[in-house]
């Protein structure tokens, strides 16, 4: 194979945020409902022919040409071909592209991480399945590149669709699909909004804040992870309008965690959309600012967009099922030893 295109989810969490660190579940068991939607990353990735005048090539924000893996400046890239055992010997030729700013609460580096590894194993033409993408994206964020980030996106962006997602103390996860009906499944997302205030910051710092104040939260902690299975029946057999009042309860633990987990725009912000009707919400990822989910009555939808405009831009979206995937792969590119 030499080249593949992969990609893979975005991700919404609802309840159990924070129960996902590992500092969190070596001690006490996590969990996490959240679900992916239909805005994905990118990866292309091939091995770049010899006679272009360049070892690797990474295209991101940069346009990166380098002569060594070492000298790669995406941490992620870098620090994913060494995991995987590439070397100078063949050229690599990356793109990234993707369909919502990155560091805005909605798992990008996780989510990159997993259509990374999707992309270089099966251009190493290694077997991975969902399990063992999840499994490696852990690693190699929290083991090889050492960042302070949580397990649940990992998770979310290989499997897809709407699972409560278990975070075990020998560090195992499992995943539960709810298995909801079409029907159902429409009428949860059309009663949810998620608006983008037009800013975006690295999760890392915001993530350290929370971490460091994990043991000063327990309670607020195992109140979040008990609303996953709360959540969890009213989306099998509940009214739905208890799970927006449900979002507001865990908006107002979360901004508990830290006093970096929130901010006086994204506070305006959010009192803004509950007196225009919004029941409840939350501001997804570390904190700081991002993309705000909200659970709005469809009769409402139009007063939130008012009285957001022109702060925040609403992006629509559907939920999706199928998790990180190959969409391409071709046999068709020029290799060094091709003659």
């Amino acid at each position: 194979m030499s080249m593949v295109v992969c990609r893979a989810p975005f991700r919404v969490s609802f309840f159990g945020g924070g129960s996902d660190y590992p500092e969190w579940y070596r001690d006490e068991p996590g969990a996490v409902l959240s679900t992916t939607i239909d805005k994905y990353i990118y990866i292309t990735c091939r091995y770049l022919p010899p006679f272009l005048g360049t070892k690797h090539r990474v295209v991101w924000r940069y346009v990166e040409q380098v002569d060594s893996i070492g000298e790669i400046l995406h941490p992620a890239v870098r620090e994913g071909l060494r995991y995987l055992n590439f070397d100078d010997s063949l050229g690599i030729e990356l793109h990234y592209q993707g369909d919502l700013p990155s560091r805005v609460g909605m798992g990008s580096s996780s989510t990159f991480v997993v259509a990374l590894l999707k992309a270089l194993t099966g251009l190493r033409g290694l077997k991975a399945d969902q399990q063992k993408i999840a499994e490696m994206a852990i690693e190699l964020e929290q083991v090889r590149m050492k960042e302070t980030v949580g397990s649940q996106d990992q998770v979310a962006a290989a499997f897809g669709g709407l699972n409560v997602i278990n975070f075990h103390q020998n560090g195992r996860f499992d995943v539960n699909p709810l298995g909801l009906s079409a029907e159902r499944e429409r009428e949860l997302s059309s009663n949810l909004m998620l608006f983008f205030p037009g800013r975006s910051r690295f999760s890392s710092d915001q993530a350290l804040s929370v971490t460091q104040n994990l043991p000063n939260r327990v309670a607020e902690i195992r109140r979040m992870v008990a609303m996953v299975r709360e959540g969890e029946a009213i989306l099998r057999h509940g009214d739905l309008m208890d799970f927006g009042r449900m979002l507001h309860e865990t908006w107002q633990l979360k901004r508990c965690l830290s006093d970096r987990v929130s901010s006086p725009e994204i506070d305006n912000l959010y009192d803004r959309a509950r007196r225009a009707g919004a029941v409840g919400g939350k501001l997804l990822g570390a904190g700081g600012t991002g993309f705000v989910l909200l659970y709005v009555p469809r009769e409402c939808q139009a007063a939130v967009i008012d009285a957001l405009t022109p702060q925040c831009v609403n992006v629509p979206f559907a939920l999706e099922r199928e998790g990180v995937r190959t969409v391409h792969q071709s046999n068709n590119v020029i290799l060094p030893n091709d003659g």
